[in-house]
């Protein structure tokens, strides 16, 4: 029996050992996302934590300086400057005016150092108003009327 309780608890450390690592990886990957308004209602819970945040990149504000990129991202009046040294390139949507989310970490100097850049599809993709969605079929204008 000896033998057998030792199997068992060797098992239950690694069991436990497995759950404690998923669950800590999994925090560490689980980001959420935050406008700019709310990253600055953060305080210092802000600085150094792993954050997702969104806004619209102000026009003008995209430089290329070596191998990082810089620009603002902007909501309801309020900037972010965002520095950006990701090994993989900016999606070919994103440009000035674009809606983009900004993966990384808010340093003490104000720059939100990010890793990941996203952009929202370009508008092309969007209904103009007066046009009909895919698969929308027009309105009949003799609905419900009866005729001549």
């Amino acid at each position: 029996m000896k033998k057998y309780g030792k199997f068992a608890a060797l098992i239950v450390v690694v069991i436990g050992t497995l759950v404690w690592l998923a669950s800590a990886g999994m925090k560490e990957t689980q980001t959420y996302y935050k406008t700019v308004a709310e990253l600055g209602q953060m305080g210092d819970k802000a600085y150094g934590a792993r954050i997702r945040v969104g806004g619209d990149v102000e026009n003008g504000s995209i430089q290329r300086i070596g191998n990082q990129v810089q620009f603002v991202l902007v909501q309801d009046k309020l900037r972010l400057k965002v520095a950006y040294t990701g090994s993989d390139p900016l999606p070919d949507t994103f440009k000035d005016g674009a809606q983009a989310l900004a993966d990384g970490k808010l340093d003490r100097d104000q720059v939100f150092r990010a890793a990941k850049i996203q952009a929202k599809c370009a508008s092309k993709y969007e209904v103009k108003p007066g046009q009909l969605a895919p698969g929308q079929s027009a309105p009949n204008i003799n609905s419900g009327k009866q005729g001549i």
